[in-house]
């Protein structure tokens, strides 16, 4: 298959890449950019291991093709939620919580939980069991998962408080 040159922005830089058309997302960003943080779960979309943010919304990279990034600006990784080598409150969360064993899926558990927390700054324990239904953990550290979530959304609350 013929290569396609295209223009990405990825953490915030921009890249020139070249891919097949049909090549997933999921392969781009590890082989041709390096971003191994983004894993390869299933292939099919069903686990949310490769979990990246796609105009500030979860998406499955396994499930995008290079062609369908056109209209596409803004894309996340795990590695671009560091800022100024500062972890996001969700990635310092999980591991203040201990939210991983083996750590496989907990890239896309991270990406996963910034995409909730940007909708619902503070979700009840409901609403994060039901946005992170769909992201599958080997391990079941779900109740980690779960606390740690919380305790970022705890502390939404405190600011929000502080603000009042």
């Amino acid at each position: 298959m013929a290569k396609t040159n295209k223009s990405i922005i990825v953490n915030g830089e921009h890249h020139e890449v070249s891919a097949e058309s049909s090549e997933p997302l999921l392969w781009v960003l590890r082989d041709r950019l390096g971003l191994t943080g983004t894993k390869y779960g299933c292939g099919e979309g069903a686990c949310g291991t490769c979990t990246v943010l796609i105009d500030g919304k979860a998406e499955r990279s396994c499930l995008v093709a290079f062609e369908d990034l056109e209209a596409r600006h803004a894309i996340v990784t795990i590695e671009g939620l560091v800022q100024d080598g500062e972890l996001s409150p969700v990635q310092h969360a999980f591991v203040e919580h201990n939210a991983f064993a083996c750590g496989y899926c907990t890239s896309g558990m991270i990406m996963q939980a910034t995409d909730l927390l940007t909708i619902n700054k503070t979700p009840s324990r409901s609403e994060i069991i039901e946005a992170m239904n769909d992201n599958l953990c080997r391990c079941a550290t779900y109740p980690s998962i779960i606390t740690a979530i919380e305790s970022v959304v705890k502390e939404n609350g405190s600011k929000s408080e502080d603000q009042s």
